[in-house]
């Protein structure tokens, strides 16, 4: 059985967080954005109080708050565009994913499946390998677009309750900055409630760096579909296609 996959993006995130995202262009500083923000909301309140009596100087103001809102927001200055600034992107899109399935296997049998990380490749389409290295540190492959070229990064476990609980994170320094968990439920019958939070992020200013990729719907799909190979492969035994 399935439960309703969750994606966070469009969903837990709010909505500033989502105009930062769909910002493709960061060229304003935060107390740049604090200050457009603060002003065109004065703006927009001085407009609309004089909109009776001064509808042209109103219509106006209502122009120069909207550009101010947007600007603060967004983070996205049309005027820095045409200049060629562009602010430091500390906001770099991320793929937020979160999804959960019901496994018919005892809790135990299923978290240390997953426990044995190199068993994730065997289910997971979008890895290629994953190699433990110690209890704590792992090396993981992904694959590029149609199988052609890798992602690698090192990471480690920051969270383990066993039979319970599995975090982890990319080491400091990686090409793709990632983190993950995993928490296993019993439920009636003797099956297992897993719920998965995976994110993905491309360091500050490497996104147009063969990384956009990682970083699209498409991924996200393959994502979710290789956590439901994970319930078929352990409760038949068998790889889906």
């Amino acid at each position: 059985m399935m439960i309703a996959n969750k994606q966070i993006n469009g969903q837990v995130h709010p909505a500033a967080g989502l105009l930062y995202n769909s910002s493709s262009i960061i060229n304003v500083s935060p107390e740049g954005r604090i200050v457009s923000i603060f002003t065109g909301a004065w703006l927009l309140g001085a407009a609309i109080s004089s909109v009776d009596k001064k509808p042209v100087n109103s219509l106006l103001k209502l122009l120069g708050a909207g550009y101010l809102l947007y600007r603060g927001i967004s983070g996205n200055s049309l005027f820095n565009g045409v200049m060629g600034k562009r602010q430091p992107d500390r906001h770099t899109r991320a793929v937020n994913i979160r999804t959960a399935i019901l496994i018919d296997n005892p809790r135990e049998e299923v978290f240390y499946f997953w426990r044995q990380l190199s068993n994730l490749a065997v289910f997971m389409k979008h890895l290629q390998s994953v190699e433990e290295r110690d209890p704590l540190h792992s090396h993981w492959v992904v694959k590029g677009p149609g199988g052609i070229g890798t992602l690698e990064w090192d990471a480690e476990i920051v969270k383990e309750i066993p039979g319970q609980f599995l975090g982890w994170r990319s080491l400091a320094g990686s090409s793709i900055a990632t983190a993950g968990r995993v928490t296993f439920t019993d439920i009636p019958g003797g099956g297992t409630a897993v719920d998965v939070m995976l994110t993905y992020r491309a360091p500050a200013g490497q996104i147009g760096s063969g990384l956009a990729w990682l970083l699209n719907p498409a991924f996200e799909r393959m994502v979710v579909n290789d956590i439901r190979r994970f319930k078929h492969f352990m409760e038949t035994g068998e790889t889906a296609q």
